[in-house]
Formats: C-alpha cells, sequence, structure tokens
C-alpha cells in the first residue's frame, strides 16, 4: 500500500511540473513594428540598450566583488548544446562574456548561435573555477585535449541575465 501511496505522490508531483513548465513558453512581441523578438523571463523593451561597446566599457570599469545593472544588444558565439542554460555574447575585440540565467528560470534556443540579443541583468567580473571551465568546455562539444589543457582558474565577464530578447 505505501507503494502505491508513493508512486501517486510521484506521479502528482510530475504532472504539476510538467504543467508548470507549459506556461512558460516564450512570448514573440514586436517593437516599433521593424523587428520582432522571442521574450524569455520576465519582460523587458527594446528601449534604452546599450550597444555592445558601451558594454565593454562598463564591464572594464568593474572590479571583482562589484555588479552592475546593464542592458545591451550583443550576437550570440555559442550556447550550451545541452539545455539552452547558458550562451556567449560577443564583445568588441577578443572579450566575451558568459551570460546564464536568473534562477535558473529560463533557457533560450540550443539553435541560437549568430543570433542578435538583448539581455538585461547584472554584470559582474568572475573567478571560473578549473572544474566549472571543463564543464563548459564539455557543454561546448570540445575535444578532450582542450578540456584537458584546462589548469587554471580565469577571471572572466560575466553576466546574469533576468531577461532576453531574442530577434527573430
Amino acid at each position: 500500500m505505501r507503494k502505491i501511496a508513493s508512486l501517486l505522490a510521484l506521479a502528482v508531483i510530475f504532472i504539476a511540473c510538467k504543467n508548470e513548465k507549459s506556461n512558460d513558453k516564450p512570448e514573440i512581441i514586436a517593437e516599433n513594428n521593424s523587428a520582432e523578438y522571442i521574450s524569455f523571463g520576465e519582460k523587458i523593451s527594446v528601449e534604452n540598450t546599450l550597444t555592445a561597446a558601451e558594454a565593454l566599457e562598463r564591464f572594464n570599469s568593474l572590479s571583482p566583488g562589484d555588479t552592475l545593472e546593464l542592458k545591451f544588444s550583443s550576437t550570440i558565439n555559442s550556447v550550451c548544446k545541452m539545455k539552452g542554460c547558458w550562451m556567449i555574447l560577443e564583445l568588441p575585440g577578443e572579450d566575451d562574456v558568459r551570460v546564464t540565467f536568473k534562477d535558473y528560470g529560463f533557457f533560450v534556443p540550443k539553435d541560437s548561435e549568430n543570433t542578435e540579443v538583448i539581455v538585461e541583468g547584472k554584470a559582474f567580473l568572475n573567478e571560473m573555477s578549473v572544474e566549472d571551465q571543463k564543464h563548459y568546455a564539455e557543454d561546448e562539444g570540445r575535444s578532450e585535449a582542450e578540456i584537458s589543457a584546462i589548469t587554471s582558474p580565469e577571471i572572466s565577464k560575466a553576466f546574469i541575465a533576468n531577461a532576453v530578447l531574442l530577434k527573430e
């Protein structure tokens, strides 16, 4: 009898989680009748969006431990191939920024590389451990040799997005 009750409880939990996710579909919005965006996370608009160059200037003014509210546009260089749970955005020069999503609350499409995007959230500098670097390298599909070559922590630009607009 206990087994049946446990199975029933698990079934109810799975159904509740499934129904919760189905209401989390991205919304398509039009901005200024010129471009359509798919919205993920909180609702934002394209107004007052910084360029990637302006965002880089703001990142360069940060010290470790600082955070900065920021909204900027860029192009997606790569995205997590497993879930879409992170993306790397292009900044001018050889800089880029790793974007994760607030509270792991939403993901972006796994095939969204080379797409224009607007993100809003918190910018900061992050010291990434060797273990985390190797995890991300695996998600990107890098070779074992490339993953083995990662041997020291790295300070990088990071961003936690509470909202994303993905250009269609």
